[in-house]
């Protein structure tokens, strides 16, 4: 199902489940190169990335961690005041191992403008960047953002190959209403700006378009009609400026979806227990299969912690008949109230199992492991250790 070599550790106890997610080697394998999180909007995919990057860098990994999370809290957990488009270094890491840790955050117009001023020359880029219709393209059109977090992506790839500042990227896939059109995002885009289409409505007066004009002019007249003059003269003039750009945007999206499906690429789907959580989950590795991206294997975090810590305890019906037996001896007893709250937490405990058992039954080749819940919020490096201890499975 995936040509990423899962990292599977032993199975963990009682019926038949997936494989073990084995987190530590997948960091600590030297041909993993980028590590993407992906899955549906706050499942802690930011969370996930962040204890990843930390706990890569406390093992002697150069790590850089991009993030597209709006909220910041990644820059609050990391203790960095503010993060922007160029990677800043996390203060505090444990360095004894040899690794380093930088953290930053897509900006997504800076980064538009970046590949434009790569691709023209200063004239061009300045005639581009000043444009209205540019200025609105790069900043809020469908699919700008997931397109320039793989942008960045491939930045700092092709930086870290090319200096060997880093060895391992980690990436916090945007907060999509679907968590892949990141996937879509580089095609979509490119084919938008290569459209032939638009290049022959708004620039009518070259080669053959200049035969068609009678049709075309109708069909411009109506275009100017519902957007308005001068937004179609600045669609047109960002066209022209354009132009000689249009190939470039295509090829660059090409090679980072190749990086995408490359071996050294891991791709982890994170979810929350929950039903809907997972059938994204679900969707998410069937996609991804499809797409030939390499599946490391699915995180579920916040999960609901066993009473007592382990396997050897009290069953849901087995605490609520305790609780009716001792409530009939001692109506007032402190027991039964902790017994039906034993109950109540192995109830929760054997759903979220049931949930993803099912998960691991329609995708037995996929390694998941479990992340239980903190019981706060996690807001600096100490609550990322702990989160990173947990996915390794401490």
């Amino acid at each position: 199902m995936s040509r990423h070599r899962p990292r599977v550790g032993p199975r963990s106890s009682g019926g038949e489940q997936s494989p073990h997610l084995d987190v530590d080697a997948l960091l600590a394998d030297p041909t993993t190169r980028i590590v993407v999180c992906c899955g549906s909007g706050g499942v802690g995919k930011t969370t996930t990335s962040a204890a990843l990057a930390l706990r890569a860098a406390e093992q002697g990994r150069k790590v850089v961690v991009l993030t597209i999370d709006p909220a910041r809290r990644l820059a609050q957990s990391m203790g960095i005041e503010e993060l922007d488009n160029t990677p800043r270094p996390v203060v505090g890491i444990d360095a004894a191992a040899g690794g380093t840790l930088d953290a930053m955050m897509l900006d997504m117009k800076r980064t538009f403008d970046e590949v434009v001023e790569s691709q023209a020359s200063p004239d061009k880029a300045a005639q581009i960047l000043a444009n209205p219709f540019y200025v609105a393209l790069s900043s809020s059109f469908a699919g700008t953002q997931e397109y320039m977090a793989m942008e960045k992506l491939g930045q700092v790839h092709r930086d870290a190959e090319a200096d060997g500042t880093y060895d391992l990227v980690v990436v916090d896939t945007p907060p999509s209403r679907s968590a892949l059109d990141f996937l879509d995002a580089p095609e979509r885009l490119s084919s938008f700006l290569d459209g032939r289409f638009i290049r022959l409505l708004l620039a009518p007066a070259r080669g053959p378009a200049r035969f068609m004009t009678a049709g075309l002019g109708l069909v411009t007249g109506a275009v100017t009609k519902l957007i308005g003059a001068q937004v179609l003269r600045d669609m047109q003039t960002f066209v022209a400026a354009f132009d000689t750009l249009f190939g470039g945007f295509r090829a660059r999206a090409e090679r980072t979806f190749a990086l995408l499906q490359a071996d050294g690429t891991a791709f982890l789907v994170v979810a929350s227990p929950e039903p809907d959580a997972l059938r994204e989950a679900a969707y998410f590795t069937e996609r991804l299969a499809d797409d030939a991206m390499p599946l490391a294997g699915l995180v579920v975090n916040r999960c609901s912690a066993r009473p007592g810590g382990g396997a050897a305890v009290l069953s849901a019906d087995e605490a609520v008949a305790a609780a009716t037996r001792v409530g009939k001896r001692d109506p007032r007893s402190v027991t039964t109230g902790l017994l039906r709250l034993h109950a109540d937490r192995a109830r929760a405990v054997e759903r979220e199992e049931r949930l993803v058992e099912r998960f691991g039954a329609a995708h037995p080749d996929v390694p998941v492991v479990a992340v239980a819940a903190l019981a706060g919020d996690v807001h600096d490096l100490d609550g990322l250790r702990a989160v990173g201890r947990l996915l390794a499975g401490g």
